[in-house]
């Protein structure tokens, strides 16, 4: 819980016969289509109902339609109907539930929530997993319809399960105390004849196991079983490939119920699926799956011409031997209004390339989760790396208060299972940048393009992983990559292209990457030539325009950690200068506190020590400069109190302590006899 997460909508359900004029109608506004059609879900007839709650899930899928719907107290009109007689019913209203917690954002879900969806959704969840009445809908009308009612209204209503505890703490304590494992591992079950139900249920499961220590004591042998089982299982699909993922990471989430005795092997059985989903070209996938769809598509086209000329043929022949009346246009034969002749084309191909990067990301995402013994949110993360108060130059591997310095939480068994799984090399590959030619044809198909900002959000993930690799572990886990050759790497992502990136979300990424980077090879003494000067400025200049603070606060880091390298070596003053100035700058100007003090933090990094850097201090007036800033920097501590979380004030105070002690220090070099011969 607590991540991002993209919208799932279910598939609009189309109204029945009869019913397509006033769906029309509906879209007038003037109309009010959301009284009209709350109106109508109490309607005797189950095929008005059905068409209400169908036309109610496509509308909920804009947001502007959605505050309508809740003024009208849409949840309360559409949760009773969760265990409406009509199995139709029940699906179409669960969709579109479904939809509103997708759509509608964390204050939706807690307000669904507290308008008590909760009763009837667990009621029909249990339900389905008895088995629901068989005798609601007719073994031929089953057959007809070619359709699962009892999976396929689970399936709607572990999604909405889903969203609902994704957002809201109320929703997971309910989870827990209702006994809702029990039919989610029931349906995750089902992952040999219904893998999308299993699917769904494992996203759900993963998101109610994240940080829930209440729900551990629910998990015995049996259930484990269950997991065990699905993880095993032998289908090679992508859709097979990502619910393995997914359950490896429920697995991940209630390792505090392993055996001590277990947990290398369960972590070696986890780290072996993330390294079969991250193995596969996910470029290459789509280039060989549209080459599929194109030859599939082709061959129901032939097909159909072909079966129409014989049906043609046919007809003639009967009509010749024995003089069978026409059917008179207008009339319907039998079977043209079934649903499925209204259902959208088969896009098989691309959900399997949908569920393969799915599970590339989950992966990457759990991976992050082993790197780190804490799970700090992005903005705490980056605040957390001020220098030691006592010593400016002091490494932050031995502050024991940096989250991000945190060292390595696996054990060696398991770190050599993340060597043999060669997980390091992999991840380093995902930070490539997309293949152009699966890029061009996302590009040129409007149904495949969704796919360009997964593949975007798999190589920021990638970064991320790479970031953490490179802060928590030894030069042995990065599989044989030297710093330098990634170095190299990084340099070409961010400056292949004639102009810098400008998405804030790769620009975090590879920022963060790139300063882990640079923190790493300063530690270890080891000198960077793959990001020039003139490249390395272009980019503090580029991020400083950034409306992300992550991006700010990992650009003056990173010229921070350049400065202090500087500050060793010999005729860096001018260098140093520029440098001194232009953190001086970010330090007094900038609106976020939080970035603030990391500029000072990296300026204590720069002016710390050296003869260079007492020089450059002295030319730029560092002192006096710092002097003043002071109580502006206690006020703007005063004043935002409020808008800071306790952790980011901690740190905040820190910066402040260490302001003054660098005062005292840089005074005390002003009256070494050295420096005040320089200065006259």
């Amino acid at each position: 819980m607590g991540k991002s997460r993209g919208r799932r909508f279910r598939q609009v359900p189309f109204s029945p016969a009869g019913l397509e004029q006033r769906c029309h109608e509906g879209d007038d506004p003037d109309e009010e289509p959301a009284a009209e059609l709350l109106e109508k879900v109490q309607h005797p007839s189950a095929e008005v109902r059905e068409y209400a709650c169908a036309s109610i899930s496509k509308l909920l899928q804009e947001q502007q339609a959605i505050p309508a719907f809740l003024q009208r107290d849409v949840v309360r009109c559409l949760g009773p109907l969760l265990m409406d007689y009509s199995l139709a019913v029940r699906e179409t209203a669960a969709g579109a539930l479904r939809n509103l917690s997708a759509c509608g954002g964390f204050e939706v879900c807690d307000d669904m929530v507290s308008k008590d969806i909760m009763t009837p959704l667990v009621a029909l969840l249990k339900e389905c997993s008895t088995g629901l009445d068989a005798n609601q809908l007719s073994p031929e009308k089953r057959i007809e319809m070619d359709k699962n009612y009892i999976e396929d209204i689970a399936n709607e209503a572990i999604n909405l399960l889903w969203n609902v505890c994704e957002c809201s703490s109320t929703a997971v304590h309910i989870f827990n105390k209702e006994g809702c494992l029990e039919a989610v591992l029931l349906y995750m079950k089902k992952f040999s004849t219904n893998v999308d139900l299993a699917i769904s249920a494992a996203n759900c499961l993963q998101a109610v196991t994240e940080d829930n220590p209440d729900l551990l004591y629910s998990f015995n042998a049996s259930s484990q079983q269950v997991l065990e089982t699905v993880m095993l299982c032998p289908e090679s699909t992508m859709k097979h490939i990502l619910l393995r993922t997914l359950t490896a990471g429920i697995i991940w989430n209630i390792k505090g119920t392993i055996p001590p005795g277990s947990l290398g092997s369960m972590v070696n059985a986890i780290l072996k699926i993330f390294s079969e989903s991250l193995a596969i070209d996910a470029g290459e996938t789509i280039i060989r799956m549209k080459e599929a769809e194109k030859n599939r598509l082709k061959l129901a086209v032939e097909g159909e011409t072909e079966e129409n000329m014989s049906d043609v043929t046919e007809n003639c022949v009967l009509s010749e031997d024995y003089d069978l009346e026409e059917i008179p246009k207008g009339k319907v034969k039998k079977g043209e209004n079934d649903i499925s002749d209204f259902l959208p084309p088969d896009q098989r191909e691309l959900k399997e390339v949908t569920a393969l990067l799915m599970a590339q990301q989950t992966a990457l995402e759990i991976i992050v989760n082993m790197c780190c013994s804490e799970d700090p949110s992005d903005d705490e993360w980056e605040e957390l790396s001020s220098s030691d108060e006592s010593d400016f130059m002091e490494n932050s591997y031995n502050d024991g208060s940096g989250l991000l310095m945190s060292p390595l939480c696996l054990s060696d068994e398991v770190n050599s299972a993340f060597l043999n799984n060669l997980i390091p090399k992999k991840i380093l590959e995902k930070t490539a940048f997309p293949n152009s030619v699966a890029l061009d044809i996302c590009m040129h198909n409007p149904s495949w393009k969704p796919l360009i900002k997964k593949l975007n959000a798999v190589q920021c993930r990638a970064l991320t992983c790479l970031q953490n690799i490179l802060l928590v572990s030894d030069m042995d886990c990065l599989g044989g990559a030297s710093l330098q050759s990634i170095a190299q790497h990084l340099s070409q992502l961010v400056f292949a292209k004639m102009e810098l990136p400008t998405d804030t979300e790769f620009l975090e990424a590879v920022t963060s990457a790139l300063r882990a980077l640079l923190q790493t090879m300063a530690s270890k003494n080891i000198s960077q030539q793959s990001v020039t000067p003139e490249q390395l400025w272009t980019l503090c200049e580029a991020g400083m325009n950034s409306s992300s603070a992550s991006v700010k606060v990992n650009i003056v880091s990173i010229l921070g950690i350049s400065g202090s390298i500087l500050a060793k070596g010999q005729d860096t003053a001018e260098k140093l200068k520029v440098i001194g100035k232009f953190l001086l700058e970010v330090a007094m100007k900038e609106s976020s506190l939080v970035v603030a003090g990391e500029a000072l933090d990296a300026l204590f990094d720069v002016f710390a020590d050296g003869k260079e850097a007492e020089k450059a201090a002295v030319e730029i007036r560092l002192l006096p400069a710092l002097k003043e800033f002071q109580p502006v920097f206690k006020m703007r501590m005063r004043k935002g109190k409020g808008k800071y979380s306790t952790d980011q004030l901690c740190v905040l105070d820190n910066v402040k302590m260490n302001l003054r002690r660098f005062i005292a220090y840089q005074e005390t070099l002003g009256k070494s006899p050295t420096c005040n011969s320089e200065e006259l």
